[in-house]
């Protein structure tokens, strides 16, 4: 492929990814008005009720201070103080991060719990920042919107190129400012500072808790069955361990540098071990494929599990699968889910399959407000029962209105927001 093509391709990604805003826009007033809701819900529902712009100045290694840009969206607190995570990535976009918000409240009224969504980002990339750098970045994050976030208002959780370490910090940080020991603040901590057992690995957990139910409706056996993976940062990877733990097939798995593909299956523990921070793996293998290629080739479930946008009007024709489960937040475009849908491809959607991250963020806020904490198993078992609830919930509202999972998750959570939001006197049917 040449350079031209490469920065082609790379474009109409970053176009797909830009439209993110207009793409749950678009859904939202589909799901609305299959509902009968008054033109008003989709009104105030289509944006965040805050946005907050911040320049956080981090005096770098060198003795520079460097001015980062961040932003915080918060959805809608109807049933709840919001919720969502923080990603530090060179590409994330305003339009990106109150997208995201609207995704997140929409899991949250689909998995019932007592919250809104929220979203935060910087733009920044935190694989060419030092350690301490990094550190110095997250605590002016939090300088900068603490006075809009806590226990009670709005509960910041990992999200991409983030860590429980970067929440620890930040954790710090707030406690300073408010000067008392506040756990609930944030999820995704350490478990030495309050963090819940399970809370890392959960969104791979809701993930596969959601393809297995997938595959019992589908009667397709988990073992042996050829699944593609695009992403192998935290859910990715974890999810390519558990698959092949249960005998199914990993056949290619990605990273932000390129795919890896074995048609008789790779060697998930061997990349597990040998993957650097931040999930990078292809770079020490010279048959190494593009992402773009990764993505069309044969299996019987494909998995994004990376960034926005990837599944789109450019390839969505050469997707070769039976099942698309959609890990990443919207990584299949509008358009390109009604030409899959053509051609009978099942996609399970992202705030569906990958709620698994902020429902074990809720149980993390659960036990640090009693300071009674569970152990993994019960963790592990919770998580299922809210993951089977809410499937069953969005598989039988396709059934109910003949609409596409990803409709039919728009609605279950609309209806939870607009109810909350008319019982409060904010909206008026």
């Amino acid at each position: 492929m040449s350079i031209h093509s490469i920065n082609q391709k790379k474009d109409e990604v970053q176009l797909e990814k830009d439209n993110s805003l207009a793409e749950f826009q678009e859904t939202l007033k589909e799901a609305v008005e299959i509902m009968n809701y008054p033109s008003q819900v989709y009104e105030f529902l289509k944006k965040p009720m805050r946005f907050l712009e911040v320049s956080i100045p981090v005096k770098m290694d060198n003795g520079q201070v460097e001015i980062f840009e961040g932003y915080r969206a918060q959805h809608n607190d109807a049933a709840g103080p919001t919720k969502g995570g923080i990603r530090f990535h060179p590409d994330v976009t305003p339009e990106e991060v109150k997208a995201l918000a609207g995704w997140m409240s929409l899991k949250c009224g689909i998995t019932e719990l007592p919250y809104g969504g929220a979203k935060g980002g910087i733009i920044c990339d935190p694989r060419k920042m030092s350690f301490d750098e990094l550190e110095r970045l997250s605590r002016g994050y939090v300088r900068a919107v603490s006075q809009i976030v806590g226990p009670t208002k709005d509960i910041p959780a990992p999200d991409m190129y983030t860590n429980s370490q970067i929440m620890a910090w930040m954790l710090d940080e707030y406690d300073h400012i408010r000067e008392f020991d506040s756990p609930s603040f944030i999820t995704g901590k350490p478990v030495a500072l309050g963090g819940s057992k399970g809370r890392e690995t959960a969104t791979s957990k809701g993930v596969l808790y959601t393809l297995q139910m997938v595959c019992e409706q589908r009667k397709l056996p988990l073992k042996d069955t050829r699944v593609i993976i695009q992403g192998f940062g935290n859910v990715g990877s974890y999810l390519a361990q558990y698959l092949y733990e249960l005998g199914a097939k990993v056949i290619g798995i990605s990273d932000v540098l390129g795919g890896l593909y074995d048609e008789n299956g790779l060697d998930v523990p061997y990349l597990m071990e040998s993957r650097d921070s931040f999930g990078i793996i292809s770079n020490r293998f010279q048959n190494a494929i593009s992402n773009s290629e990764l993505l069309e080739k044969e299996c019987d479930i494909l998995i994004p599990a990376a960034i926005s946008g990837v599944i789109n009007k450019h390839n969505a024709a050469k997707i070769n699968c039976q099942i698309v489960i959609e890990a990443a937040n919207g990584p299949t475009t509008k358009e390109a889910i009604n030409l899959l849908a053509e051609r009978k491809i099942l996609l399970v959607p992202d705030i569906l399959a990958n709620a698994g991250g902020v429902v074990v963020s809720y149980f993390e806020w659960c036990q640090n407000n009693q300071g009674y904490y569970w152990t993994e198993e019960e963790v592990d078992a919770r998580l299922k029962e809210k993951m089977a609830s809410s499937f069953s919930n969005v598989y039988t509202t396709a059934k109910k209105y003949g609409v596409n999972m990803k409709i039919a998750a728009y609605i279950m959570g609309i209806q939870k927001l607009a109810e909350t939001s008319r019982l409060r006197g904010w909206l008026k049917y």
